[in-house]
């Protein structure tokens, strides 16, 4: 899909073909959109192609004309998915002379936001305030989403305390790995921020890298939260596993137990059902008793001697 805005009266509006600077969104674009994105702006067909691989990382690179690629990882949320509904993608956002160009494999929320929200958008021709500004909505996204994946691990947390099943655990799993991802992600971007601030590649002015400051701020407290809700979420998973075992070794224990406590009658009845001569063979049913008195003593005995010990 591809999108081109340009700044009229104080806001960004869609137009056909732009005739001035202006943003040019691309999202899951065909290959005919990226020819005619290159026919318009003479920007080379590697830096609109590399961000639409899935594992490129973030990074930066500046073309011999001046154009610059900044690749980013943004969250994304897809609500069909129940394995993963949260994720990371790498979204590019390139500087030409007249434009800036934004590429992603798939539409993400970023760009709505970025169009609804006057107090974060300025005029494309300031590229790196613009940029700053997407990559700001981003890091509030990150936010917006760690929120949802805290509710979402209390209310499997809660579920597990009533009965533990595996399909919980298998909902905790899940909700850890998309905390990995976004950990991952916000390291390697907070990473990239830092190295905008500092190069000398670009022409960035002061007020520019104070926007800048203000968005590695963000993303440093999304990184914070990401990080805490994982080793919260890891010694969660670690608690009930431990649990889990703790009952496994009680039934191992009781089973174990009641096993020893039937093996003294039927050691007895063993040993009277040899044949052979054996005490009380000639008392009739008054020997029959005894045994039995003497079976339910023991197995009385063992009984309080587990007990004691807590094995049952």
């Amino acid at each position: 899909m591809l999108s081109i805005y340009q700044w009229v009266n104080g806001s960004l509006r869609e137009v056909v073909t732009p005739d001035g600077p202006c943003w040019i969104n691309l999202a899951d674009p065909s290959t005919e959109e990226i020819l005619r994105v290159q026919t318009l702006t003479g920007v080379s067909r590697e830096f609109l192609s590399d961000p639409l691989d899935r594992d490129e990382r973030p990074r930066m690179d500046v073309d011999d004309d001046g154009t610059v690629l900044i690749v980013v990882h943004v969250p994304y949320h897809e609500p069909n998915e129940n394995l993963h509904p949260f994720n990371t993608l790498p979204l590019g956002v390139v500087h030409t002379s007249n434009a800036v160009i934004t590429v992603c494999n798939r539409p993400t929320p970023i760009a709505a936001s970025f169009l609804d929200q006057i107090r974060r958008v300025c005029p494309p021709e300031q590229k790196f305030r613009f940029t700053f500004h997407l990559l700001w909505h981003a890091a509030i996204l990150y936010l917006r989403y760690l929120r949802d994946i805290r509710q979402r691990a209390d209310m499997v947390e809660q579920e597990l305390h009533e009965s533990i099943s595996n399909e919980g655990l298998m909902r905790l799993l899940n909700i850890e790995k998309s905390l990995v991802y976004f950990t991952t992600s916000l390291k390697a971007d907070d990473i990239l921020l830092g190295r905008i601030r500092t190069t000398r590649q670009l022409d960035i002015d002061e007020d520019d890298l104070d926007v800048l400051e203000d968005v590695r701020i963000e993303y440093q407290q999304a990184l914070e939260m990401a990080s805490i809700h994982s080793n919260i979420l890891t010694g969660t998973l670690d608690a009930f596993a431990s649990i889990i075992s703790n009952n496994l070794n009680n039934v191992m224990k009781f089973l174990t137990s009641m096993t020893i406590v039937l093996t003294v009658p039927m050691l007895i009845a063993s040993i009277f059902g040899m044949n052979t001569w054996l005490p009380f063979a000639s008392s009739g049913s008054t020997g029959f008793w005894i045994i039995m008195g003497v079976a339910l003593l023991l197995i009385i005995v063992t009984v309080v001697f587990f007990s004691r010990r807590r094995f049952f």
